[in-house]
């Protein structure tokens, strides 16, 4: 942080009421988003205002308030959840809204009309916990509001939640619910299919067969498939069909044509379970639903040790592997076909598809269909995300013109992705993205915590978490977390940006022959890319292979002739001076100067 946004930054303490939003039943994505936020803004946003609140964000699945006062903060949050009932009783099972809520009172840091700091925090784990309906209140708030108000309070016991650092005792606030309209245990992902389900991308998991004719794994295959469902509809990019109904196609034989059809989806995930003696398989196989082709196919092996920890491992292990295979085939398979008409979704795969070829001109090319993208939906959090990476690649590698402007506005992309959807954990690793190269290390660091969090097998996120403890001389962590990033994705489109990182790590332990490997491995994927081929030059001057470390600076300047890339990470990202001087000296022994 700038000198003078430290003096724009104060601390104060507020009462911050989190509202989140959700659609109880499927409905089209875009009509969802603007509907939830036409809401938002029409109906509770005079309510806010009513009982002394201040917007600071309004997203399209809800609002972030500040108050003065927590009484008025609880006033207001149940007048919130009075308009949305009766509201509710008015609309059609389809059009029906959830609402939680989550209060808190706090100190928090103001700086240029946003808030955050642990009293939001706190306020958005709360809301998060919360049941459809339902009013969460933190004990720093309950305290405050138990006398004053004529409300009954629910003692939930102590929470743990996510970045906060101690255990926060939570009320549920008396009042109306939600309960009789969602799905037990929560409202799924998507429930069978609707006249308005989008079709173009969603995915079913079919139950995993259990080949072991024993028993007993019959709920290990189910409890992979139902926890692929849960981490595939935490991505938050494709619909999921819920599991109620992919499991009536269990036992059966089935034809993934007619399932496709059926349901609705364009990809099918399937896969079995084999056990012998204390060994277990487990495959797995994505689909094109409509042609029957195998998108990937994967064996795991593993050793029938804890059930449960083993269970963990291989849903991530898939999600994992899922995950890049899927994104990349779908904007292939978009960016192969004719551009017939302006749609929202398809420039925004476009644009992906740019974006991943990493050079200066698809960069270029990659922000038009992004912006183009949310000319047509303004409200579309997957292109606002992808916008501010892009922004973002493009500032750190010299590509833009004025690369502090293209910081600038990757950030306030980011903040209002996350604004957008703040489950959605592309937003939160867009953000952790700019606020790494920005030096808002910290934020960075929750940023990406946040998107591990919302999806466990996000390969992309374990990568720039090391790097941050990377950049800040905590080589273990950083390469623990790195590895488990390139474990969870072996054969990721992305993995030639991964492999800089333990690059990096083994150069800074004076490993100089893996980190010489490391980097060329990242050359050798993308030669548009330079942070790999940084420390091929170090590392092979460091091990007196002068000779060689010239030949491999002089392909680095011809990629980067101002050697803007070497200079932008070592000013922005590295925090350990030693770290620094480390670097340098192995390129200027190079000869960079």
């Amino acid at each position: 942080m700038s000198e003078e946004a430290r003096g724009r930054a104060r601390r104060r303490l507020a009462a911050i009421l989190f509202v989140g939003l959700n659609r109880l039943f499927p409905g089209d994505e875009k009509d969802r988003f603007a509907g939830l936020r036409a809401f938002s803004t029409v109906i509770l946003g005079p309510k806010v205002l009513e009982y002394g609140g201040r917007i600071v964000s309004t997203r399209s699945e809800g609002l972030l308030v500040e108050f003065d006062s927590v009484v008025e903060a609880t006033r207001c949050a149940a007048a919130l959840r009075d308009t949305v009932t009766q509201r509710n009783r008015e609309l059609p099972e389809e059009q029906r809204i959830a609402i939680r809520i989550g209060i808190n009172l706090g100190d928090i840091i103001a700086e240029d009309g946003d808030i955050f700091g642990d009293g939001v925090n706190i306020a958005a784990r709360i809301e998060a916990l919360a049941e459809p309906g339902a009013i969460f209140v933190s004990e720093m708030a309950y305290h405050h509001i138990a006398d004053k108000l004529d409300f009954e309070f629910e003692d939930l016991g102590a929470q743990n939640l996510k970045n906060i650092r101690r255990p926060i005792r939570v009320y549920r606030m008396g009042g109306e619910t939600f309960r009789e309209l969602a799905e037990p245990g929560g409202v799924e992902p998507f429930i069978g299919k609707s006249a308005t389900f989008d079709d173009r991308r969603a995915i079913a998991v079919l139950p995993f067969a259990n080949f072991s004719g024993d028993p007993e794994q019959e709920f290990f295959a189910d409890g992979i498939t139902e926890d692929i469902i849960t981490m595939l509809a935490g991505w938050r990019a494709f619909p999921v069909i819920a599991r109620n109904s992919t499991f009536t196609y269990k036992d059966k034989t089935v034809d993934v044509k007619k399932v496709g059809e059926e349901l609705g989806v364009r990809y099918v995930v399937e896969g079995s379970v084999r056990k012998s003696g204390r060994r277990v398989r487990v495959t797995a196989q994505l689909i094109r639903a409509d042609t029957g082709h195998h998108i990937m196919a994967e064996r795991y092996d593993r050793d029938l040790t804890d059930l449960f920890e083993l269970q963990d491992e291989i849903t991530h292990t898939i999600a994992g592997a899922i995950e890049p295979e899927l994104l990349k085939f779908e904007r292939e398979r978009v960016a192969e076909q004719p551009q017939h008409n302006e749609d929202a979704y398809e420039l925004y795969q476009r644009g992906m598809f740019h974006h991943y070829r990493q050079n200066k001109a698809d960069n270029t090319e990659a922000q038009a269909y992004f912006r183009r993208a949310l000319a047509i939906d303004p409200l579309y959090p997957q292109a606002t995300a992808a916008l501010s990476i892009t922004l973002s690649a493009a500032a750190m590698t010299g590509w833009a013109d004025n690369s502090d402007g293209a910081f600038d506005e990757a950030y306030d992309l980011a903040q209002r992705a996350v604004g957008l959807d703040p489950r959605y954990p592309t937003a939160h690793f867009a953000l952790g993205l700019v606020s790494m190269w920005t030096r808002r290390a910290d934020r960075a660091i929750a940023a990406f915590e946040e998107a591990i969090k919302l999806n466990p097998s996000f390969a992309a996120v374990h990568v720039p978490l090391g790097q941050m403890y990377l950049y800040r001389a905590r080589l273990e962590d950083a390469t623990r977390l790195v590895e488990r990033g390139i474990r969870l994705s072996p054969s990721d489109p992305r993995l030639f940006m991964w492999l800089p990182a333990v690059a990096g790590a083994h150069y800074q332990m004076r490993h100089y022959g893996e980190a010489v490997e490391a980097g060329r491995r990242s050359w050798s994927l993308n030669r548009n890319w330079p942070a790999g081929l940084t420390y091929v030059v170090a590392g092979l001057a460091q091990q007196g292979r002068i000779d060689d470390a010239r030949a491999a600076l002089a392909e680095l300047r011809a990629l980067d002739p101002s050697f803007a890339f070497v200079r932008t990470t070592l000013r922005r990202l590295y925090t350990d001076q030693a770290g620094i001087d480390h670097i340098l000296d192995g390129l200027r022994k190079a000869g960079f100067e």
